[in-house]
């Protein structure tokens, strides 16, 4: 029960290390839409011609960032899915999955996230490793880019 408890504690941990590089993306997204839209209400009906087209840019680029945050929202709400107090059996979204290589957290793509001193790579269930180990459970192996991995533990 002990070990089932601290394996808990790092999804939780996980969750909350993910939950906060997402609302700084989205912090950054936002920022950066508002600065390009106040960039081009700035240079409103000055000197038209020379204008328009820097004006169109900046719309250009408010509209990239808002599409950056849409999706950064939707990975927000997939994250927010994820039940940290709920122990996974298989690899599944939400499952901290060790193998005799790496670790693993299954969420959303963010990259190396470190635990304790302890790494873990935030995948997402669209991702070719996440398909390689989806379903399996501990003490089975997959095959990824001609390596094998054994699956220790999950939780």
């Amino acid at each position: 029960m002990e070990m089932l408890t601290q394996d808990l504690e790092t999804k939780k941990r996980l969750l909350q290390e993910s939950i906060q590089i997402l609302n700084t993306q989205i912090k950054a997204a936002k920022d950066a839409m508002d600065e390009a839209q106040n960039s081009a209400n700035e240079h409103d009906g000055a000197m038209e011609d020379k204008f328009e087209s820097f004006r169109e840019n900046c719309q250009i680029q408010r509209d990239m960032y808002a599409r950056q945050l849409d999706e950064l929202i939707s990975t927000m709400a997939l994250l927010r899915r994820i039940n940290a107090t709920k122990s996974n059996h298989d690899v599944s979204l939400g499952a901290v999955v060790h193998t005799e290589l790496q670790n693993y957290f299954i969420g959303v793509s963010l990259g190396e996230i470190k635990i304790d001193g302890e790494s873990y790579f935030a995948i997402s269930g669209m991702s070719p490793i996440f398909k390689a180990m989806a379903g399996k459970t501990a003490g089975e192996t997959f095959n990824f880019r001609e390596r094998d991995y054994k699956i220790l533990q999950i939780s």
